[in-house]
């Protein structure tokens, strides 16, 4: 059960994203990479890709996030300024989270039970968002220390 050696290895994944909105003309692709990254305290999560949007030529796009160690059998997530951004169960194989920024709400699921393999589901609503990110990660190698 859970994530088996989540924080003993840096890990690289190739990342496909379908991000359906539910307003005409929404939605998008992202393809690209994710790495976690040993650090203090946790893994430093760096995604690098390409995001293709209806009508509009490919960007370049980038997130950092940290993971940290919770000593609670989860991982603590935050922005990389170092804000609070969700708690994650990593002691089971499908675990969810919110966070609020209001107006807007975030909440996700995460499956993990094709472990190494994972994917989350992220469903954003407010008053200019309704929109459900599907991310699939898989593994492709060790990533640098």
């Amino acid at each position: 059960e859970g994530v088996p050696g989540f924080w003993d290895s840096a890990c690289r994944w190739r990342l496909s994203r379908r991000i359906e909105d539910a307003r005409p003309g929404g939605g998008g692709m992202f393809e690209g990479a994710a790495v976690f990254i040993r650090s203090a305290g946790g893994l430093i999560y760096e995604e690098t890709g390409e995001l293709r949007l209806p009508d509009q030529p490919g960007v370049s796009a980038t997130r950092v996030y940290h993971w940290r160690d919770d000593g609670e059998g989860g991982a603590e997530v935050l922005f990389e300024d170092g804000r609070d951004f969700h708690r994650i169960d990593l002691g089971s194989a499908a675990a969810s989270a919110w966070h609020d920024c209001p107006p807007d709400r975030y909440e996700a699921s995460f499956d993990f039970t094709r472990w190494p393999e994972w994917r989350t589901v992220w469903r954003v609503q407010g008053p200019r968002k309704d929109y459900t990110m599907f991310s699939q990660y898989r593994r492709c190698g060790k990533a640098r220390t």
